[in-house]
């Protein structure tokens, strides 16, 4: 697992502010996934009801407040892949 995809899941982990009905996937390129469901946020790579795909640096920026998500998925920086309601209840909890 890369140093990447830890921080993420530590940043993550300390930001959820409730639960998600489901299972999400955030692939960050050439670094690797995670996953977010029922049990918390945790490295993994399985199937997920819905899938955010975006390069590390974007996917930091956004955790980070300098980028909205939804910038960077209208400008293409950010892919959804999936339930777009439970992407959009995702961002609502990670504010």
């Amino acid at each position: 697992m890369s140093d990447i995809i830890d921080k993420a899941v530590a940043a993550l982990s300390g930001r959820l502010t409730g639960t998600l009905p489901g299972s999400a996937k955030f692939v960050l390129t050439g670094a690797g996934a995670l996953m977010i469901d029922g049990a918390g946020v945790r490295a993994g790579d399985e199937a997920a009801d819905v899938t955010l795909s975006a390069a590390p640096e974007v996917f930091e920026a956004i955790l980070r407040g300098e980028t909205n998500p939804t910038v960077a998925f209208m400008s293409g920086q950010l892919t959804v892949d999936g339930d777009m309601g439970m992407a959009m209840q995702l961002a609502s909890l990670l504010s």
